[in-house]
């Protein structure tokens, strides 16, 4: 569905709002169901377009699923139909979503062989897969690529585990190469491993399975094979990107907003990269409840030197949440210097903003500076079209700070990773519409 919101800007919101399920995690967690024929079942799965393919896309492997409730569901893989996989229907159903590169780890891992398309996505850069190949060769696994077809097949009559050196922290790439050494022969040893929450979730879930995966938590993963795995439950965490979107929303429109069981302790330095923009923010419980602010004024370094926000791999502060750091910067007090070093071409919507007035300076494709305006100009309201789902959704909180109306195309966009967006926030007060 095509739409677009509608949405009148500049209104205080009040009140509660629940993160979602983590999208990032629930991809890795639904590859995994393949791992075992036993029933696995996993709780609070967002209701969203990318996470609902994938489960379509299991359906079609003849993964039995069963919805017990909103969010919660039973897979069981005890008779996959790996034809399935060499067929052209899933040649055009991999291609749509980038998440099921990650059922290439479980598949070689439990049958010997795995098919995949080119997977598409979003827009923001070269994203390559080398990783995760490198990983599966180095396991013993054959690759081979065909290029008129643009697919990729991989076969291995038996993992053996091994040492192996990752060339770069990819989430996706080390959840690939966890899920086909559990099953493996002997020890792997993954150095340079991503350690991002969601993929200790997933190492928890594995270890809960019957997994021996030593490390969690740290950049050096050690995996004794096993022969086969079980059937578990699983509860997903709160999306950290939805949690950094709401914090902003309040900032942006100085509003008093509780955001309920937010899982602190897995939040990194999230938290703080909000304070140093001068966002109050104070944990009650589980719950992170942010005053309404008339202003807030960015930091600056010890020396006085100006502010200089970046990304880097976990713990460091995730690439997800940049957009919203640009937006939210734009009313503050100050400047700062946003460096969005992991991803090209996520900045370029920074011109939207500034047709609405935000004082921002592109220096390059990776950083741009942010004056703040400190509220005594707001954002106008704008027509505008989503380029990918994050920055859709910091687009969506600037619109909501800005005076007038405005007008965002392309928001299956931001449906493909935000869950009845509109519905939450017009429960905080929000004049938002889909037309």
């Amino acid at each position: 569905m095509n739409g677009a919101f509608e949405i009148r800007g500049g209104k205080q919101l009040h009140g509660d709002i629940t993160p979602q399920g983590a999208k990032n995690e629930a991809l890795q967690i639904l590859c995994a169901v393949l791992l075992t024929d036993e029933e696995i079942r996993i709780n609070n799965i967002p209701d969203i377009h990318d996470v609902n393919r994938l489960i379509e896309i299991l359906g079609d492997f003849n993964v039995k699923i069963t919805k017990n409730g909103h969010g919660d569901y039973t897979f069981k893989a005890d008779e996959v139909n790996f034809d399935y996989i060499k067929s052209p229907e899933f040649k055009k159903d991999g291609a749509k979503l980038r998440g099921s590169v990650m059922l290439l780890g479980p598949m070689l891992a439990r049958y010997g062989e795995a098919y995949m398309p080119t997977p598409g996505g979003d827009k923001i850069g070269r994203r390559r897969l080398d990783t995760h190949f490198q990983g599966f060769v180095e396991l013993g696994a054959e690759f081979s690529y065909d290029e008129e077809e643009q697919y990729y097949s991989l076969k291995a009559k038996e993992l053996q585990g091994k040492f192996i050196l990752l060339e770069e922290a990819s989430v996706t790439g080390t959840a690939n190469i966890i899920m086909a050494a559990v099953l493996a022969k002997g020890k792997t040893r993954i150095y340079n491993a991503a350690c991002e929450p969601y993929l200790q979730q997933l190492c928890k879930m594995l270890n809960r399975m019957g997994a021996n995966i030593s490390g969690v938590g740290s950049n050096l993963l050690t995996i004794e094979g096993v022969t086969s795995l079980r059937g578990t439950e699983h509860t997903m965490l709160p999306d950290m990107v939805e949690i950094g979107s709401w914090i902003g929303l309040a900032a942006m429109t100085k509003s008093e907003i509780t955001i309920k069981n937010v899982n602190w302790n897995q939040l990194g330095i999230i938290p703080d990269t909000f304070r140093k923009l001068g966002i109050q923010l104070e944990k009650s419980g589980d719950d992170i409840f942010i005053p309404a602010q008339e202003h807030y004024k960015i930091q600056k370094f010890i020396d006085g030197s100006i502010l200089n926000i970046s990304d880097a791999p976990w713990p460091g502060f995730t690439p997800d949440l940049l957009s919203i750091i640009l937006v939210v910067a734009t009313q503050a007090k100050g400047t700062v210097l946003v460096h969005q070093k992991m991803f090209e071409s996520r900045l370029f919507f920074v011109d939207k903003l500034i047709d609405m007035g935000a004082q921002i300076i592109l220096c390059d494709p990776h950083r741009a500076t942010v004056v703040g305006l400190n509220h005594e100009t707001p954002l106008r309201g704008t027509t505008m079209v989503s380029p990918d789902i994050r920055a859709g959704n910091a687009l969506l909180i600037a619109a909501l700070s800005a005076e007038g109306k405005s007008t965002i195309h392309n928001i299956e966009q931001i449906d493909r990773g935000y869950e009845n967006i509109d519905g939450r926030l017009k429960a905080l007060g929000a004049d938002i519409r889909r037309i």
